[in-house]
């Protein structure tokens, strides 16, 4: 579920920069009273106004919803995602581990028998 989710929230970043991209500022149109030619374009004049800051505001409304959910799934992970916690699990089994393998390497000094003379 969380792939999914991770997967629509960087086609909705995706979308957004590029409608962002796509859009023409406010100074857009001095350049078009000079004879740019670009008001006139895909959508009319104004129309392309409209239909992209409705598309971006969609975008970034499914944008922020999927950022909501990605945060609250890894604030609820099984194991607590806490980095201090699982630093001091870590130290905690490292000093295990240091203490077992002082005692496996210690070498066995093996058993001789004194004979006699």
């Amino acid at each position: 579920m969380e792939k999914l989710v991770l997967v629509i929230h960087v086609l909705a970043a995706v979308g957004v920069i590029g409608l962002v991209l796509l859009q023409h500022g406010k100074g857009a149109d001095m350049g078009a009273s000079f004879g740019s030619g670009a008001s006139g374009s895909l959508f009319g004049v104004s129309g392309s106004s409209n239909f992209m800051s409705h598309a971006t505001a969609g975008f970034v409304a499914v944008f922020f919803a999927t950022s909501l959910t990605l945060a609250y799934m890894a604030g609820n992970k099984a194991d607590g995602g806490s980095v201090v916690k699982a630093h001091a699990a870590q130290t905690v089994d490292a000093e295990k581990a240091k203490a077992a393998n002082v005692d496996a390497n210690k070498p066995e000094v093996p058993a001789t028998e004194v004979v006699p003379k």
